[in-house]
């Protein structure tokens, strides 16, 4: 157990934007962390520069941590039906010199600030946002909520952790 605030995630997936940051500002998330490789996005919103000024509005700050995206071959692998493929990628990704130095940024961020980390996938379970937010989890021992958004707001994952 820690005094540290908890670690959230979140996916876009089949929201809007506006959505979505109205349930990460319910959730009190002081500073997003974009773990996408691209943060541009065909969803109206979900661009890094839209996204981020949206957020500003709302008084939640942004950063884009591009190290801790999924390298092209692994997002390939998940679009075509092999998350396990996409894992194993991923794992040999998060080996890398950026990758590490950018893990580091993210343990700095959350452990001074209540964060969620963002990808595209809805479902953390097949998605690498999981995978950075338990190596965050297991240098800071912060609990880790997945967060999904309807049009009613935030509601937890049924399958937390």
């Amino acid at each position: 157990m820690t005094n540290l605030p908890e670690l959230l995630t979140i996916g876009y997936e089949g929201t809007i934007a506006g959505d979505m940051i109205a349930s990460l500002r319910r959730a009190r998330v002081e500073l997003l962390i974009d773990v996408r490789a691209i943060a541009s996005s065909r969803k109206p919103g979900f661009s890094k520069t839209l996204l981020a000024a949206g957020l500003a509005e709302q008084g939640i700050g942004y950063v884009h941590l591009r190290g801790l995206g999924t390298p092209k071959e692994g997002r390939q692998a998940v679009r075509s039906g092999h998350p396990e493929r996409m894992r194993d990628i991923f794992a040999e990704h998060m080996r890398s010199d950026r990758a590490q130095a950018e893990l580091a940024q993210a343990i700095t961020l959350a452990r001074t600030a209540r964060c969620c980390l963002l990808c595209f996938e809805q479902d953390h379970a097949t998605c690498h946002r999981s995978i950075v937010a338990t190596a965050i989890e297991t240098q800071t021992h912060q609990s880790i909520q997945h967060l999904t958004v309807s049009k009613a707001g935030l509601r937890p994952d049924p399958q937390r952790g």
